[in-house]
């Protein structure tokens, strides 16, 4: 069983910058893809950005292209989520996600492993 685990979220100002980062763990991690959801009050769950760590490929939404970066450590089992210009409609729960996907999927029931979230507040 994958487990994810969340942390770096908080206060950030409007045009400014936070990472998160997602420690993974489990067996056969390098099977997996990561991702990072977000789900804002009182809207769905949505897809950010991926990376397939047997190779580093990314894919990201077409939202947050040029202003998020995921990477990934593998040997040290971290995924991390660079959020740059932030404005305040992108206040949300910030998920890290995997599964054995074969390809990058944008909906959230494709992905078996959810962590618990970290809350990102871009005040107005």
């Amino acid at each position: 069983q994958i487990q994810l685990v969340e942390s770096g979220g908080g206060l950030v100002q409007p045009g400014g910058s936070l990472r998160l980062s997602c420690a993974v763990s489990g067996p056969s991690l390098s099977m997996y893809r990561l991702a990072w959801f977000r789900q804002a009050p009182g809207k769905e769950r949505m897809f950010l950005a991926g990376i397939r760590w047997s190779d580093g490929t990314t894919s990201y939404a077409f939202s947050v292209k040029g202003r998020f970066i995921i990477s990934g450590d593998y040997a040290r089992k971290v995924v991390n989520l660079e959020l740059k210009n932030m404005k305040a409609e992108e206040t949300a729960v910030y998920y890290c996600v995997a599964s054995n996907l074969k390809v990058t999927v944008i909906s959230p029931p494709n992905w078996a492993n959810w962590g618990k979230g970290t809350q990102v507040t871009v005040p107005e």
